[in-house]
């Protein structure tokens, strides 16, 4: 009962931060439930949570979506996402956690990186960044702070950045949740 109140609280402070943000709840949630429920469930249950959470900022900003960049995103991220999905459920545990730790540990610098650049893209660019994004998305839960420079250089900022940065991502987690599920991965309760 008291993980479930660890969950809980720090789950509410992971959408606090994000929805101020944009970004920022997995890093804070997913230590949690890697404690509590251990890594390889943490990562189906974080796709459910970046789900609501990116809902929520959905309709917060609806008007502010650049549709456009959407679905230039989605187009190579939604595949891109469950391919990534089918190869961490084929992956062992062992080399999940592997994943994880490193991928927060390169995360660090390349989204400053990303940021500093201070490069400009195009619609059309997001398909190819948006399938890598998406990939990776699959195998270590989120990159958020790896969309935010990649939204922020196509133009975007405030509600409109927030919004259309979560509308991308939850078509990729979509993907990847669907593709979790079609594996058993998050089986029902039926």
């Amino acid at each position: 009962m008291l993980t479930y109140l660890l969950v809980l609280i720090v789950g509410y402070v992971a959408g606090t931060v994000s929805g101020i943000v944009g970004t920022g709840a997995t890093i804070i949630l997913l230590p949690v439930l890697v404690f509590a429920f251990g890594p390889k469930a943490a990562i189906p249950i974080m796709a459910i949570v970046a789900l609501m959470s990116n809902f929520a900022k959905i309709t917060s900003w609806w008007k502010e979506i650049d549709w456009r960049a959407v679905a230039c995103y989605a187009a190579g991220g939604v595949p891109g996402a469950a391919l990534g999905a089918r190869t961490m459920l084929a992956l062992p545990p062992h080399v999940v956690d592997i994943a994880l730790g490193a991928f927060f540990l390169v995360m660090i610098p390349g989204r400053r990186w990303l940021a500093r650049s201070n490069f400009k893209i195009g619609p059309w660019l997001l398909v190819p960044i948006g399938a890598a994004i998406g990939f990776l998305t699959g195998i270590v839960v989120s990159t958020g702070p790896i969309s935010v420079p990649v939204f922020t250089a196509y133009g975007l900022t405030k509600g409109a950045f927030i919004a259309t940065e979560a509308a991308g991502s939850l078509a990729l987690y979509i993907s990847k949740a669907a593709t979790f599920r079609s594996f058993g991965a998050l089986p029902s309760t039926s």
